[in-house]
């Protein structure tokens, strides 16, 4: 028996055993594979993980407790948990050159509130602690205490606004980080829609924020972490990168020097899915000096590690150490040049003029369309995008003016060049097919639309033909 057959065993018998319990459990699940497997997804913070991944995922390491650290838990029993714990972070210590790494994080969100936490224990929750003349919170007087509440409320964020690409997770008032800090936005060049590290820099000195957050979930170049590694020195802040986008162009060696992060940084969050191609989770890099502050992620925000999912995330870390995942990683960053070129030579626009990492931004308005027509049209034809909101956004952050596209998934599929290119087409031409209607009063509708049917036809024909060439899971027989 082949090791693809095995896999396909496996997953039958696993779907029997779901379904023994919860049919409509196991009916989704197989959808799920359905409908992934006849899409063209191309929603940047997706991908697909491997089988070796998302096998780990399912056993009985999710049974135990772990709260705490390797070797310091709450729980008897955790020699498994430490193992697996020790060679995740170890792993993401040798693949990204970090002095300490946290895996335990249970999503992007969570990574970033928990080194929130850790950079206000560590830059003025310690230096109270001294000045109280006490060693840990507990230990202060009531009054005491209330001091120290106001000065933690009394911080400042600097981070990148949403419609420049920026993250909800940057301090923005529906994130509970923007409940938590003073902050304020840095954006990009009117003109250009390039980021404008001068104006960073002025307004880093103006506002004088405790931390600098840098990173995007929608900004299609890269950034130049040593320019704002200087910055955030030179005014005494902490200086912070979400990578959770690109941390797979980081790992596979595409973005390096000045363009990664974790040498810069003093300290670095990331998922593990998306461009890295792990289980769904966050994971924290940093240097030495945040690790104690850090660690105290679970009691402080966190709940009990993940046993399971951390040892998935050693398995994709693993995965990533590979010169298999080095050229995954340049095919993804040529792909996305391929898909920004295809939409140039089409006539459509593209915030910033185009792309040198895993997303491309196309602004639909020239289609007469907001980012929502334009989203569910491309739905009904099976290209699976998302709306997002481009610099200065007319229609906000619910209609938008755009749809953001990334290249991971496709690309573990195996597209190449002409293969995005050809989406490329197939995009612009259902775009040019897709009408916006009227509300229900005869008002201009930024939600409704008709897509001409010859087409959203035409368009799943095409991409079942390409997707057929590049099946997903081929060992699966579900």
């Amino acid at each position: 028996m082949t090791d693809m057959s095995a896999a396909s065993q496996i997953y039958q018998s696993a779907l029997s055993i779901i379904e023994g319990v919860e049919p409509r459990i196991a009916a989704a699940t197989r959808q799920e594979l359905a409908d992934q497997r006849g899409s063209l997804k191309l929603i940047a913070s997706e991908n697909y993980a491997s089988l070796p991944v998302l096998m780990t995922m399912g056993t009985w390491l999710s049974d135990k407790y772990a709260e705490g650290t390797v070797g310091h838990r709450f729980y008897a029993g955790c020699q498994n948990i430490d193992t697996v714990e020790a060679v995740a972070a170890e792993h993401a210590r040798e693949l990204f050159g970090a002095e300490y790494a946290y895996v335990q994080p249970h999503s992007g969100i969570d990574a970033n509130l928990t080194a929130y936490w850790a950079i206000l224990a560590h830059r003025v929750e310690t230096p109270a602690l001294a000045e109280f003349g006490v060693k840990q919170v507990n230990d202060l007087s009531e009054a005491d205490w209330e001091t120290l509440r106001k000065r933690f409320g009394e911080q400042r964020m600097l981070g990148m606004s949403l419609d420049a690409g920026g993250h909800l997770t940057h301090g923005f008032r529906p994130n509970i980080s923007g409940k938590m800090f003073h902050q304020r936005s840095y954006g990009t060049d009117p003109t250009t829609q390039l980021l404008d590290y001068d104006a960073l820099a002025a307004q880093a000195r103006e506002f004088k924020p405790l931390i600098i957050v840098a990173g995007y979930s929608a900004y299609p170049r890269r950034i130049n972490f040593a320019k704002v590694a200087e910055i955030a020195h030179e005014v005494g802040a902490t200086f912070m990168v979400d990578m959770a986008h690109f941390a797979g162009l980081v790992a596979g060696k595409v973005f390096t020097g000045d363009e990664d992060p974790v040498p810069h940084a003093d300290v670095v969050t990331t998922t593990t899915h998306k461009s890295l191609r792990g289980p769904r989770g966050g994971m924290i890099l940093a240097k030495q000096e945040y690790a104690a502050d850090i660690d105290r992620g679970c009691p402080l925000v966190l709940g009990g590690p993940l046993g399971h999912v951390i040892a998935a995330k050693a398995v994709a870390l693993a995965e990533a150490r590979t010169q298999a995942f080095r050229d995954y990683a340049q095919h993804v960053a040529d792909n996305a040049h391929s898909l920004a070129e295809g939409f140039l030579r089409r006539g459509a626009n593209l915030v910033t003029g185009g792309t040198d990492n895993h997303l491309v931004l196309l602004d639909v308005t020239s289609f007469g369309l907001t980012g929502r027509q334009a989203e569910s049209a491309l739905l009904d034809a099976g290209i699976v995008t998302n709306r997002n909101a481009v610099p200065a956004d007319p229609n906000g952050a619910w209609y938008t003016s755009g749809i953001r596209l990334g290249t991971p998934a496709l690309t573990t599929r195996g597209f190449g060049a002409d293969e995005f290119d050809r989406v490329a087409g197939l995009i612009v031409d259902v775009l040019n097919a897709t009408t916006p209607t009227a509300t229900a009063t005869g008002a201009p509708g930024r939600a409704k639309y008709t897509l001409a049917a010859e087409v959203a036809d035409r368009t799943k024909a095409a991409s079942a033909e390409m997707l057929d060439r590049f099946p997903l899971y081929p060992s699966l027989q579900l």
